[in-house]
């Protein structure tokens, strides 16, 4: 039997083919010719910019197999038009991701980063001020997904009243969900962002939903960077009208840290949510999976639904 030809359009992925693939013809954009391209029914990716240019040069696509959990960057409407199905790696690291959203809720909760700078200064708790106690506050999910209900159960273990909104009914999902997302920022102390990174949930976290979260209330990103208007929320850090902001994405990355350097209120991390070494080996696994199942007819273990 013929190897069957997969395209790939990441260095990352290509890079690091030994961890996903299993004897196919690997080509990249760039090895494309006519008689190449109608052999191509897969294209690998890394869930950022697929041009539509290239999908349209292959006459035979199939499946495009993302290895993130994100895909904004890939044209699903445009897919589907085509008859083309989208695999990603939803939820092979939702726990990951839910603990570092909380990882970052209490580091800035407590104020470990200037604790820690006050020890290492020489200086002991005189110079801190002493904080609210996290108990009974109010934690809002916007997206109860995988990593939404993750982040809820690990909140009501620090007796957090949890409450969500996302923009369908969720059956079986046991916390309120509230009537929109302002009514939502409304009643929490802080704001989780757990929502599927879709181009439609674009800037989703703007002006309107900042000030309704209020000045004394955190925002906390674990998902992308271009699910918040990102002028809103400097804005918004700069005239005080939210309590702070503690981030693992940015609309840019990596950002400029000018940018972020004058806020003491700020916890950032570089993109590292979901950066596990399990994660990493179940990522390429699910890449494989999808891969495996394709070329056997079988149904594909991760497909996009929606």
């Amino acid at each position: 039997m013929a190897r069957r030809t997969v395209l790939v359009t990441s260095d990352f992925l290509f890079n690091r083919r030994d961890a996903w693939d299993d004897g196919y013809e690997i080509v990249r954009p760039s090895d494309l010719s006519g008689a190449t391209a109608d052999r191509i029914e897969v294209v690998v990716c890394g869930g950022d910019a697929l041009d539509r240019k290239l999908i349209e040069a292959l006459p035979n696509l199939k499946l495009v197999a993302c290895f993130s959990t994100g895909y904004e960057g890939i044209d699903l409407a445009h897919l589907r038009s085509r008859g083309i199905t989208l695999t990603s790696a939803g939820g092979v690291n939702a726990h990951d991701v839910a603990d570092h959203a909380m990882a970052l809720m209490l580091a800035w909760w407590h104020n470990v980063p200037h604790a820690d700078r006050a020890v290492r200064g020489g200086q002991w708790r005189g110079v801190l001020i002493p904080r609210a106690s996290l108990q009974g506050k109010r934690l809002g999910i916007v997206g109860m997904g995988r990593v939404g209900m993750h982040v809820a159960s690990r909140a009501e273990a620090f007796a957090m009243r949890v409450q969500w909104w996302g923009p369908r009914e969720k059956p079986g999902v046991p916390y309120a969900r509230a009537q929109s997302l302002v009514d939502l920022a409304r009643d929490s102390d802080v704001l989780v962002i757990t929502s599927r990174s879709s181009p439609a949930n674009k800037k989703q976290i703007d002006a309107d939903v900042l000030a309704a979260l209020g000045p004394t209330g955190l925002l906390v990103n674990v998902s992308r960077g271009f699910l918040v208007d990102e002028r809103a929320l400097i804005d918004a850090l700069d005239r005080g009208t939210i309590a702070g902001a503690a981030l693992d994405v940015f609309a840019q990355e990596p950002p400029d840290a000018a940018v972020w350097n004058r806020f003491s209120n700020v916890v950032l991390s570089p993109h590292i949510a979901g950066y596990t070494r399990e994660a990493g080996v179940a990522l390429f696994g699910q890449v494989r999976e999808n891969l495996q199942r394709y070329f056997a007819g079988e149904p594909l273990l991760t497909p996009v639904e929606d």
